[in-house]
């Protein structure tokens, strides 16, 4: 099986990879970098995906892919955005922070929707994909099931929060879902991996 990067150190978001991305052995640079992460200092989700694939392709030397995703609420001019991870220190913190920004906006205007970006790196090929799932916040958490703010993200799609979903309704239609299909066809026009050993 063909070997590809994952640079993440999330080990639900790794799960999620390997549930969606099929037909590759996924590492994670945790495997190589001993925990120290790039600065993600880009001013969009493509480019601190772009810093993370090609510092984990620059630290493995394997074809690699980094994402990076984030909450955008339109009350709220899009924030947390591309700062969704770094919102406040913990996942509680931060889910906590959202519901007090936004206790005050009434139900028609928590309108929001995920983003995620997808950047692949080797020693000849650089691209990246984006995606992204709308909905809207609800005012406490429904769910147990996810990680980050999936309890409070009503997804349109489903009719649920994504921590009230299973894995496999959540994968179908999330940002990072649809994101990481749009990637993996895209790997296999270039064929990418097809010279890499097992």
């Amino acid at each position: 099986m063909k070997k590809i990067v994952a640079a993440t150190h999330n080990k639900g978001k790794l799960n999620e990879m390997r549930e969606i991305l099929t037909g590759w052995e996924i590492l994670s640079v945790a495997d190589f970098d001993n925990g120290v992460e790039p600065e993600e200092n880009g001013k969009t989700f493509r480019e601190n995906a772009l810093i993370k694939a090609r510092a984990a392709y620059e630290r493995s030397g394997l074809p690699s892919f980094g994402d990076d995703s984030g909450l955008c609420v339109d009350a709220l001019d899009g924030a947390p955005g591309v700062h969704s991870a770094r919102y406040a220190p913990t996942p509680e913190a931060r889910i906590d922070k959202l519901l007090g920004e936004l206790k005050d906006v009434a139900d028609e205007r928590r309108t929001a929707h995920f983003t995620c970006a997808v950047a692949y790196k080797d020693g000849e090929n650089e691209f990246t994909v984006e995606a992204r799932t709308d909905g809207y916040i609800l005012r406490e958490r429904e769910g147990e099931g996810g990680f980050g703010y999936d309890p409070i993200f009503f997804s349109s799609d489903l009719g649920k929060t994504f921590g009230a979903a299973a894995s496999e309704e959540k994968n179908a239609v999330s940002h990072r879902g649809r994101a990481l299909k749009l990637f993996a066809e895209k790997l296999k026009t270039l064929n990418v991996g097809g010279q890499q050993g097992a």
